[in-house]
């Protein structure tokens, strides 16, 4: 399991630029499923017993960030089913009258989902969204090469003993949420001034900035080639499997808990589809398979309650 994981980062960038090939011309079927999912962001077999069960042939592509796949989609060239946007983004679909609303008489293993995960500030009552995942970001640091009290505040990010060797997340949402955690703003502030106080305060960090990263910067951290960098809790269980050197640290000021969900575009063609992969992916044993795989926190209940005990008590994934 650890193995296949730790390969398919390594692969991520190549495997996209395969599945992409081609993109913006999903394959149109009526035995076809298109779905559009951040890269390694599911465990493959799943898809592969999803077709075997259902006779349906599954077309999966991946995108980097919540912001290209929507500009993806706003576009109008493509017609995927089915896409996995994280919760600030689930609301801008809506508003902009993008996704359609679910069929939950379609979807019964939605009885699974946890009830702190049902009726969302950013999608009320689940009319078009089903949660996915769950978790934080953090700092991921090499013990070997950074001070452990240095990171128990989002200040080291700003700290110039560490030039050079800092990894940022190339995330509008997440990084400048973590600027405005730090001066003490709410992470979701609509006050201009503190908008601009949080650029600011970016923008003066930046020569102390090695990268910009999504899944690249993975394999840096793994290897040592960064002292610390900014990662989602699922990642770094992953990578401190792999490298003991390795440690997850959310500061003190506080995170975000961000929550993915599964939605289905307006201009889907196989609406049917994509609700039958989202109950098949509820399935308690689908969806314990799937987060075993990819170690992000599950709101699935059933799934929840098969883990390993250390799992569900280990506070990088379950805080």
């Amino acid at each position: 399991m650890k193995l296949k994981k730790i390969i398919s980062l390594a692969l991520t960038l190549m495997m996209s630029s395969t599945l992409l090939v081609g993109c913006g011309q999903s394959k149109k079927s009526a035995e076809v499923l298109n779905i559009y999912n951040v890269g390694d962001y599911i465990d493959e077999d799943l898809i592969t017993k999803f077709e075997e069960e259902t006779g349906i042939t599954v077309v999966y592509e991946t995108y980097d960030t919540n912001e290209s796949m929507y500009q993806k989609l706003k576009s109008g060239s493509t017609k995927y089913d089915l896409v996995f946007p994280s919760d600030y983004m689930v609301e801008k679909l809506i508003a902009e009258d993008m996704v359609a609303p679910i069929d939950y008489s379609k979807i019964p293993n939605y009885k699974y989902i946890m009830e702190d995960y049902r009726d969302p500030a950013y999608d009320p009552g689940n009319k078009y969204s089903v949660p996915y995942m769950w978790g934080t970001f953090g700092i991921l640091y090499n013990k070997t090469m950074v001070d452990e009290k240095d990171v128990k505040s989002w200040d080291v990010l700003w700290n110039p003993k560490y030039k050079g060797e800092i990894q940022m997340l190339d995330s509008v949402r997440d990084t400048m949420g973590i600027s405005l955690i730090r001066l003490g703003h709410s992470i979701n502030t609509q006050k201009t001034s503190e908008i601009e106080a949080a650029k600011n305060e970016l923008i003066k960090q930046l020569p102390l900035v090695q990268a910009y990263v999504n899944d690249d910067g993975k394999d840096r951290l793994l290897v040592g080639d960064a002292a610390m960098g900014i990662v989602y809790n699922g990642d770094a269980l992953v990578l401190m499997d792999e490298n003991e050197d390795l440690a997850y640290s959310v500061p003190e000021e506080g995170t975000n808990r961000w929550i993915d969900a599964m939605c289905i575009p307006k201009t889907g063609e196989n609406k049917d589809y994509a609700e039958a992969f989202i109950n098949f992916i509820l399935e308690p044993e689908n969806a314990l398979q799937n987060v075993e795989y990819i170690e992000y926190s599950t709101p699935n209940q059933a799934a929840y309650d098969m883990l390993d005990e250390e799992v569900k008590n280990n506070p990088t994934a379950y805080p």
